[in-house]
């Protein structure tokens, strides 16, 4: 569940298991605890056409060549508590991709503050110049 309005169906994920790296002595080299999940946005049914579009342009740098989002987790010692780690993931990614920015109000500065940046402005040159004007000689 990626929202209370989308929920990406478990038939749309591949997962893959295999061994994790790192360290864990002798049952990190026997068991395949580590899970590789596999979503493919452009295919979803739980996207319309326009959320569709959001998701890939965001996650761009996360596509494989097959337009497939990955996500890996390797954290517990439980292939099943890892899937279910990578499956959280992917429907963060996704919530976080479906955002919609809010426009920027354009504004204008207040005269207050376009007073005091002048001001200083006028301080900033004046000191200057009195440096260039002196008379060393």
């Amino acid at each position: 569940m990626v929202d209370a309005r989308h929920v990406i169906p478990r038939a749309e994920l591949s997962a893959r298991a295999s061994r994790a790296g790192g360290a864990g002595g002798q049952h990190v080299n026997t068991s395949s605890t580590r899970v590789e999940v596999l979503w493919n946005p452009a295919t979803s049914r739980a996207l319309d056409n326009d959320e569709r579009a959001r998701v890939t342009e965001r996650l761009a740098a996360r596509l494989d060549a097959d337009g497939r989002v990955r996500v890996v987790a390797s954290d517990t010692r439980s292939q099943k508590q890892n899937r279910e780690l990578a499956e959280g993931r992917l429907a963060d990614l996704v919530r976080r991709a479906l955002v919609v920015p809010k426009k920027r109000k354009a504004t204008r500065p207040t005269r207050a503050s376009t007073e005091r940046r002048l001001e200083e402005k006028k301080r900033e040159s004046h000191k200057k110049g009195e440096r260039r004007r002196r008379d060393w000689e």
